[in-house]
């Protein structure tokens, strides 16, 4: 099974299987039945792309409420460390971050359920990551946690003046207080 199951229940590291010869490769970035076989039901209803540079960090993001979104995430370019927290309030796991590298190289890939927070950090001179979601973004349903939140202790693997953050990443709130931070954003 090309599925290995981590500490933190419902996130998986997907290795799909690459043929390779003296004109290249290939592989099946997702199939339907595969994912179904290993228990992920789930219906992907967008593509993402994005570019950045060494050091671009973007994150921690999620959605919430019924647009919450399960995302599956991997690079085409480059090598990022990708990492998640749990926020979900019932699980055994809640507050817990996982982090892992993936890179055009490797071509591992993370599925990242509904209810988690979501970054990565680019490790190499460019990064082209892409990334699949089972729902369309919204707004209103957005939240996201600071990157560097001390209790969550997520080792982002560059010195912080090495890191490049937008405006908008720099203003998160720190976990525990991103539930108040999204029902204010809701309302305005």
């Amino acid at each position: 099974m090309p599925f290995t199951a981590t500490n933190i229940e419902g996130l998986m590291v997907f290795e799909p299987k690459v043929w390779g010869d003296y004109r290249g490769y290939f592989f099946e970035s997702y199939n339907e039945n595969t994912f179904k076989a290993a228990g992920i039901d789930v219906t992907f209803v967008q593509d993402n792309e994005a570019k950045s540079s060494a050091g671009v960090l973007r994150g921690l993001h999620y959605q919430i409420g019924p647009l919450a979104m399960a995302k599956l995430v991997r690079v085409v370019e480059g090598e990022v460390l990708d990492v998640v927290v749990d926020i979900r309030e019932d699980s055994a796991t809640y507050g817990e971050s996982f982090s892992i590298l993936l890179s055009a190289e490797n071509k591992k890939q993370l599925f990242v359920p509904r209810g988690f927070a979501h970054g990565y950090v680019c490790l190499s001179e460019t990064v082209i990551f892409c990334y699949k979601c089972d729902n369309f973004y919204s707004r209103i349903h957005e939240g996201g946690i600071i990157y560097n939140d001390p209790s969550l202790n997520i080792d982002w693997k560059l010195p912080a003046q090495a890191l490049v953050i937008s405006e908008k990443d720099h203003q998160l709130p720190l976990f525990g207080q991103h539930r108040k931070y999204i029902s204010a954003e809701q309302v305005s």
